[in-house]
């Protein structure tokens, strides 16, 4: 029975998992490319801070550490919308009392080491991955500029979207398929510094989010008052990063798109030029897993856009799905990975399309008056059916007991009945009537 586990990545998932290993009686070795972040600064301008929500919380739960976790985490109630002409609109997630976290990715990854040391989790740092023998089960790593040979006995690659454990499992396989896509906007950070005394200069307990049609900028709150800013544009094109390339053209833009934001940004022009622009990258690969000795979980296995808030979410529900299936198939590693890719891969597949899709909605149709109408209609019908009607957010955000490749398929016969129903040229006048929410339920 293996008993000695190794880990590529000590980022998100690979922590959360090592902790539910350990606490399983496993001997487990997190080997991590870059230093110890909770002793070193990482490079800024790329968080993107992260929005907890149930399915993560769950997990994190199932072994015991959501307390913890939250104590870092700010409630968001719902989106904020920051209209061009200055005028705001607020638009709840869910049903009273639902809400999802924001959370610093490097404190919440400080914390998750933390806690895996605690469970006796042994991370070595400044170890990159070089090769996998996969006859011999050995793992060759560069540390300090020399190369290091070690033994495995069961392997996981959580090593993030562009994944080394994942490369060295697709050049030694004959029928990998390996998909990789880029969306046409990439992002930058922009930090919205706190108010005297560690105000908040927008409203705390909400996603902050400023629709332009083609691009937009978003905001979330951090535990010190300040804002974690993203601007999420088109890379090339009349309006993209490629025409701002001086101060003035970029306080133009600024001035012109979000007028509201630049007086809370002093440094914004700095802040500009001396972030990185990013892009933004969907995986979709097969297999996952090798005999009874790898598999890969997370980014690693199915890195995705962040618009549904559900790359962390979907790493950690990994990590609970396979604690599930270590109890039910008694610890054989053949069929717990084998079940584990079986399971997981058609939801990986349609959480990274919801994802995509959820991109068009809060760029271009968040301000959109019958955009806004039917999200109404359907808060009503959910309020009046909960149990036939749950609107697609709430199916990805606030329901783990519903898969993710459930909530895809769900979302989108619901949206054809709604397309329907928006259709009726008088839909505004009577949104609101009995015989609006009969005729939808009739087409369920």
């Amino acid at each position: 029975m293996k008993k000695e586990v190794t880990i590529i990545g000590a980022g998100l998932v690979g922590s959360l998992l090592s902790i539910y290993l350990s606490k399983r009686g496993y001997k487990v070795s997190i080997y991590e490319r870059r230093g110890d972040m909770r002793k070193e600064e990482v490079e800024a301008g790329r968080s993107i801070n992260l929005a907890l929500s149930d399915r993560g919380i769950k997990a994190l739960k199932e072994v015991g550490i959501a307390d913890d976790v939250l104590k870092i985490a700010i409630p968001m109630r719902g989106r904020h919308i920051h209209n061009l002409e200055g005028s705001h609109a607020f638009q709840p997630y869910g049903k009273e009392g639902q809400y999802i976290n924001s959370v610093s990715r490097r404190e919440l990854n400080c914390k998750l080491m933390d806690l895996a040391q605690q469970q006796g989790v042994q991370i070595y740092f400044d170890h990159k991955l070089a090769t996998v023998d996969w006859k011999e089960n050995t793992l060759t790593f560069e540390h300090n500029s020399k190369l290091q040979t070690l033994n495995f006995e069961l392997l996981f690659g959580s090593d993030g979207a562009y994944s080394a454990a994942r490369l060295a499992h697709m050049l030694q396989h004959q029928k990998f398929e390996y998909h990789q896509y880029y969306i046409d906007c990439g992002y930058k950070e922009l930090s919205i510094p706190a108010g005297p005394n560690g105000s908040f200069l927008l409203e705390k307990n909400a996603l902050h989010i400023w629709p332009r049609k083609s691009y937009m900028l978003i905001a979330l709150p951090n535990l010190d008052g300040t804002f974690t800013g993203t601007l999420f544009f088109p890379f090339e094109g009349e309006l993209s990063f490629e025409k701002l390339t001086t101060e003035e053209a970029v306080t133009n833009f600024f001035n012109e798109t979000f007028p509201d934001v630049v007086p809370l940004i002093p440094d914004l022009v700095p802040q500009f030029f001396n972030h990185p622009t990013s892009s933004l990258v969907t995986v979709k690969c097969f297999p996952w897993i090798r005999e009874d000795k790898f598999g890969l979980i997370g980014d690693a296995a199915h890195a995705i856009v962040p618009f549904f808030g559900q790359g962390m979410n979907a790493g950690f529900e990994d990590c609970s799905v396979l604690n599930e299936l270590i109890e039910k198939h008694d610890e054989d590693w053949s069929g717990i990975l084998k079940e584990f890719q079986t399971l997981r891969k058609p939801d990986a597949d349609a959480i990274a399309d919801l994802a995509v899709n959820n991109f068009t909605e809060m760029r271009a149709k968040t301000a959109n008056p019958k955009f806004l109408l039917q999200k109404k209609i359907e808060a009503k019908l959910h309020e009046h059916y909960p149990d036939k009607w749950i609107p697609a957010y709430s199916q990805v955000t606030f329901s783990p007991h519903i898969r993710y490749s459930e909530a895809l398929k769900n979302s989108q016969r619901q949206e054809a009945i709604m397309q329907e129903i928006m259709n009726d040229p008088e839909i505004e006048v009577k949104w609101n009537s009995g015989e609006v929410e009969q005729n939808i339920i009739s087409k369920l």
